[in-house]
């Protein structure tokens, strides 16, 4: 089995994937930040979709922060392993600290990246949620539970890798899919299936939007012009 040389290889590969998606005008990316921005804005790119970025935070255990007991997503929205909470013993106090800790640095991000845009609004929409991997998939169950609960008409769940119980539990309600380029058994890690896998930096983040939102401007703005041209 190979390796992605890096995010926007795999998100290259996913394109191939989901080119059934292209050009839908009811469709949207939806990255996952920070990581799966370079994978989502190359996906984007090539089906010609627009890009929205989704700030979800980890929840790590307290000494073990790579360790995730939970995620959360905007609008309050938390996800817990419960059982891992409850055999580490962490406490409520330590749950609600972690919460308050990760919801100021979520809102801080959305508010960096975004550069004043307005998130785009799920409902009735197709929303292809997208991270450079599926792991646990504790980040990615927030993102969902977001977009769920926002009224998404169908969620496509994309990523170049994951593990094979989580890809094929974590998209489980109507109309959703999961859609993953490489299965690798075991996994490992995420990053064990990169060349590069380098962090993705907030500057590269707010760069892959600009770019996509300026080419959607023009591509819009194609459209009036050849509407115009046709009707007058």
């Amino acid at each position: 089995m190979g390796r992605f040389s890096n995010r926007k290889e795999g998100g290259k590969a996913l394109a191939e994937l989901l080119c059934a998606h292209a050009g839908r005008r009811d469709a949207y990316v939806l990255a996952l930040a920070r990581g799966g921005v370079p994978v989502g804005a190359e996906l984007a790119r090539r089906l010609r979709l627009p890009l929205d970025v989704m700030v979800v935070r980890k929840l790590g255990v307290p000494g073990q922060e790579e360790l995730a007991f939970g995620a959360i997503a905007p609008g309050g929205i938390a996800v817990f392993n419960r059982e891992l909470v409850r055999g580490l013993g962490i406490s409520k106090a330590q749950i609600d600290a972690a919460v308050a800790r990760e919801s100021a640095e979520m809102e801080r991000r959305a508010e960096l990246y975004r550069s004043g845009r307005k998130p785009v609004d799920p409902r009735g929409k197709a929303c292809i949620l997208v991270d450079d991997g599926l792991a646990t998939g504790a980040t990615m169950r927030a993102a969902l539970d977001f977009v769920r609960r926002r009224g998404a008409a169908e969620i496509v769940v994309a990523v170049p890798v994951g593990a094979r119980e989580t890809c094929m539990t974590i998209a489980n309600g109507p109309g959703e899919s999961c859609v993953c380029a490489m299965v690798p058994e075991p996994l490992y890690g995420v990053g064990m299936w990169y060349d590069d896998f380098s962090q993705t930096s907030d500057d590269e983040v707010r760069q892959l939007l600009a770019e996509n939102h300026g080419a959607s401007d023009n591509a819009a703005d194609l459209e009036v012009e050849r509407w115009q041209t046709a009707n007058f």
